[in-house]
């Protein structure tokens, strides 16, 4: 590999008999897209590579997908948080976007629209976003992941004065480096699963890319790690699987319940049918009354709020099924979703009381606290009867 011109956030390099272009790009700038068009026309390359998958082509190619969109089969599939923390990251684009005057991915559009102006194939050169999602959703703890999606969830709807000047910034490295930073600070692993992983994937799309020009449109955080990984052959067959539950987790998920009801027949023995019935009593009310406040401050349904609250001291002491699931059926079938509301969507969530009101983020959101609430509760009653049994 030879590198033949170098800037901020460009590099010209060799590979072969391959010439590959790659622009580092802030995702809602003006001048990144004005980059892109330019760099395409003069470059006329055979094939350019976006930093974009299957999922997010969808997401901005066509805006109507959220009309198509099953909730229920989407809470039975287990995928309600999932598709709850990719309209959350929607909103923050959208927010930016707005205050900039740019589409959310406007340079990725460009980029596309440039290729077929140029009869240039499009290659769509990233990770599935759900893969990345559930390999970094998979490396958090517990506590990693509640405050994960309370940042998230507070975070956008808190998104300050942006001028361009400092989304332009984040291409000269410094700013961006320190982000990187503080992010595996303060979720240690989400780095490697959300910049370094999806590095080599793209460098080596990037590589497969057909033709003997080439241009590569990224993030400007990217390149640095593509540059490194370009010249090497890469499997990337293991990148693309959900690595399945440790064995100690699928462990655990059974030894807490375990532990709950041994503790509770314990109480038997050390107090008598009293103490049990006391621990049961702790059991129900903490576990249900969290989970009932969560969907409460979700606003979701007085029957969606009674659910949770029986199904939350069962559910815990069952890994099978969550909470969450049970209280979400129920929201969604008290109220249906219906085309409308589908349709109002993506304009409902850029306000926190369209958030909380659309009916589908509404469900999103009974899911996610429910299951949050009976989680809490799990913990706080399993140490409120632990101390109750052996302190009697």
């Amino acid at each position: 590999m030879e590198i033949l011109e170098q800037r901020d956030n460009f590099i010209h390099l060799v590979l072969g008999e391959r010439h590959i272009y790659i622009l580092g790009t802030a995702h809602v700038s003006k001048k990144s897209v004005e980059e892109v068009r330019a760099l395409i026309k003069e470059v006329r390359p055979h094939s350019v590579c976006v930093e974009l998958c299957e999922s997010r082509w969808e997401s901005i190619f066509n805006q109507d997908r959220w009309k198509k969109m099953d909730i229920v089969q989407v809470i039975r599939e287990k995928k309600a948080l999932f598709v709850l923390m990719q309209l959350m990251l929607s909103v923050f684009y959208k927010k930016i976007g707005e205050r900039l005057g740019v589409r959310p991915g406007e340079d990725m559009i460009q980029a596309v629209i440039c290729a077929r102006e140029v009869g240039a194939e499009v290659v769509l050169a990233d990770r599935d976003v759900n893969i990345t999602l559930k390999r970094v959703w998979g490396h958090l703890s517990f506590w990693q992941k509640m405050r994960l999606v309370k940042e998230m969830l507070f975070g956008i709807f808190s998104v300050g004065d942006v001028e361009e000047e400092d989304i332009e910034r984040l291409k000269h490295g410094d700013e961006f480096e320190v982000m990187l930073k503080e992010i595996s600070s303060a979720f240690p692993g989400i780095k490697e699963k959300l910049i370094d992983e999806r590095d080599i994937y793209l460098s080596q799309k990037i590589r497969q890319a057909p033709g003997e020009k080439v241009v590569a449109v990224v993030g400007r955080g990217h390149i640095k790690g593509i540059t490194r990984y370009i010249s090497q052959e890469r499997e990337i067959g293991d990148l693309l699987t959900i690595p399945p539950p440790s064995r100690s987790s699928r462990v655990l998920k059974w030894i807490i319940p375990l532990l709950i009801v041994g503790l509770i027949s314990y109480g038997f023995f050390r107090g008598g049918a009293t103490l049990s019935l006391h621990s049961i009593a702790i059991w129900v009310m903490v576990n249900g009354l969290l989970s009932a406040l969560g969907v409460a401050l979700a606003l979701g349904h007085p029957l969606a709020v009674g659910a949770a609250f029986v199904a939350a001291p069962i559910t815990s002491l069952n890994p099978m099924i969550a909470a969450g699931w049970v209280a979400g059926l129920v929201q969604a079938w008290v109220k249906r979703p219906t085309v409308m509301d589908m349709e109002r969507l993506p304009e409902d969530i850029l306000s926190v009381k369209g958030f909380w009101s659309n009916p589908i983020s509404k469900i999103l959101l009974v899911v996610a606290f429910a299951n949050i609430g009976s989680s809490l509760g799990t913990f706080i009653a399993g140490g409120w009867i632990a101390s109750a049994v052996f302190s009697h």
